[in-house]
């Protein structure tokens, strides 16, 4: 599907559901100086266009639990496409692994773990080594401080440039 063009209003509604995904109907319009049905409107069409995802609430995870967050490089032992789709669907299919990036460089994915503690990471890790998905190195690195994770994303300033 094509890339919808996104003027100035559609930049606004993105940004105001990033930032608020419950945000009524009526405020939303308020928000980005429309009417309630042309606002209800381009938001369907930004929704049925793919632009919109989806909509979710941020967990405080600290709140409710005890977390190591650990990020890991990986590099595989061999790079057919086979060994990289069979390392994705494990990665797809394992809760503690909530993000994970394919890169170009000198490793094959960079892996964010989210897990009760650093015991819990490496029984995680033994588990995936055990299971023969064709990890050949992995290089651990422990979160020690978040500076910044934000889950808003710079709509506007990749848009229009800056």
């Amino acid at each position: 599907m094509p890339t919808p063009k996104l003027d100035a209003i559609d930049l606004k509604i993105l940004d105001a559901i990033q930032r608020d995904g419950r945000i009524t109907k009526l405020r939303l319009a308020e928000t980005v100086g429309l009417s309630p049905t042309p606002c209800w409107m381009r938001l369907s069409r930004l929704e049925k266009a793919g632009v919109i995802s989806g909509y979710h609430g941020k967990v405080a995870m600290r709140a409710v639990a005890p977390v190591a967050t650990v990020l890991m490089e990986v590099t595989l032992a061999n790079h057919r496409q086979a060994d990289f789709d069979r390392f994705e669907r494990v990665v797809r299919d394992t809760p503690e692994i909530v993000a994970c990036w394919s890169v170009g460089g000198g490793v094959d994915y960079l892996v964010k773990v989210m897990a009760r503690d650093i015991d819990a990471y490496q029984r995680l890790v033994d588990s995936l080594l055990e299971r023969e998905i064709g990890i050949d190195r992995y290089f651990t690195y422990i979160v020690t401080k978040t500076v910044k994770e934000d889950t808003l994303l710079p709509v506007t300033e990749i848009v229009q440039g800056g």
